[in-house]
């Protein structure tokens, strides 16, 4: 991803979430998350989606994210950036399980062009078997990145070996709460385990 484009980004998720980060700042003793946050209170991204799995079905939203679940907007022709944030998904998946919390990584291409079911389920088996990979239309892989705003853009090449530029957040989502937070590329996936084991004890604590 271009670091123009990075910066584009960048600057749209903050201008969409600084509301919710205003709000909460003046709002820290109601939140139930607010010691876990990175700085975002939960708003108005995710919702809805009908896409296709490496199975070929079409599923929903509220069958996919029925635990809690980290979503990540990527492609498998990506060379770099892709493959390093999902590895660092998973390693912090399996810290997780070691502390006894099912957490599902979540993987939606936003290259329905060339990602097929099929091509994502051996994308999916590479990476790790709790992997939920997605795909669809172009115009259902469209919903989904708007309902959680991300955005992404196809570079014209005119081949098959076109790049896809897009946003690089992993955004967790919990059931019943949905939107919770999301993280950026930087951080290990030490922190992120840390961070939403956080989340989840927070949630139970509250239920």
């Amino acid at each position: 991803m271009s670091k123009f484009y990075a910066g584009v980004a960048a600057a749209a998720v903050v201008g969409l979430l600084g509301g919710s980060f205003l709000y909460i700042q003046m709002q820290r003793g109601g939140d139930q998350f607010a010691e876990c946050r990175q700085g975002v209170a939960g708003g108005d991204i995710g919702g809805p989606f009908t896409l296709v799995n490496t199975a070929g079905q079409t599923v929903t939203d509220k069958e996919v994210l029925q635990k809690p679940s980290l979503v990540y907007f990527g492609y498998t022709f990506c060379p770099d950036v892709c493959p390093l944030d999902m590895l660092r998904n998973v390693e912090a998946v399996d810290l997780l399980d070691e502390r006894g919390m099912d957490v599902t990584p979540v993987f939606i291409s936003i290259d329905p062009e060339r990602d097929t079911p099929d091509a994502l389920a051996d994308y999916a088996s590479n990476m790790h078997p709790k992997v939920v990979a997605l795909t669809g239309s172009a115009d259902q892989v469209k919903a989904a990145a708007q309902a959680y705003k991300t955005v992404y853009t196809k570079r014209e090449t005119g081949d098959e070996y076109y790049l896809m530029d897009h946003m690089t957040f992993t955004y967790l989502m919990l059931p019943g709460e949905g939107f919770v937070d999301f993280f950026r590329r930087d951080i290990t996936s030490e922190k992120l385990a840390e961070s939403v084991a956080c989340f989840v004890q927070a949630s139970k604590a509250a239920s």
